[in-house]
């Protein structure tokens, strides 16, 4: 267990200090499902995590909360690998990277351990501005990793993942200075983004 503890904290360490390191030892060997296995895993771990803040936090526990962090969560989690796949593969071709799917999608999946972060982070907030700084950190965590695989999983060109992220940084922008921020808030966490509405 200690074994598997140290291997994680030096995986978290070198995608922060050297992703380039991290990234190129990813290549298709044929083994899909381990990477869907981690979505799912890493998603239960997020539905859990958020369910006992729940309960520590003073919420009633009813089936349809279990359902969701046992089930719906990691269901979802497999599905966001699937489609952050197609979207990685659409920034290759655009970037003269890599075309395999599976690069794609290990190379997200091998990341995939910051999902229940990110759910415990949103599910944190508690007013209208911690959800307002979580989900800008998050937000620019998540593009900090897009850059990373699309430039050195997918081996795309550096000057076309840059032009491709700013655009994607420009997107995030227009949603954050817009009304459409509400929506995106409420995908994060409801009750934090109805303060905003106050």
């Amino acid at each position: 267990m200690m074994k598997k503890i140290k291997n994680g904290l030096k995986r978290i360490k070198d995608l922060l200090i050297n992703p380039k390191r991290y990234f190129t030892k990813i290549v298709a060997d044929g083994n899909m499902e381990e990477a869907m296995l981690k979505a799912f895993i890493y998603g239960l771990i997020g539905g859990c995590l958020v369910l006992l803040l729940r309960l520590i936090g003073g919420a009633t526990v009813t089936i349809g909360s279990v359902f969701t962090a046992l089930i719906i969560v990691p269901v979802l989690a497999v599905a966001l690998l699937f489609v952050m796949g197609g979207l990685m593969m659409l920034v290759s071709e655009i970037t003269g990277g890599e075309r395999d799917w599976e690069i794609a999608i290990k190379g997200l999946a091998s990341v995939f351990f910051v999902y229940p972060l990110v759910l415990v982070l949103n599910a944190l907030a508690f007013n209208c501005t911690s959800m307002w700084i979580i989900s800008l950190v998050v937000d620019v965590y998540i593009l900090f990793l897009f850059y990373n695989i699309a430039l050195y999983c997918m081996r795309g060109k550096r000057s076309n993942v840059i032009v491709v992220i700013a655009i994607l940084a420009l997107f995030l922008v227009t949603v954050y200075a817009t009304d459409y921020r509400i929506g995106w808030f409420m995908l994060k966490n409801t009750s934090a983004t109805l303060a905003c509405l106050l």
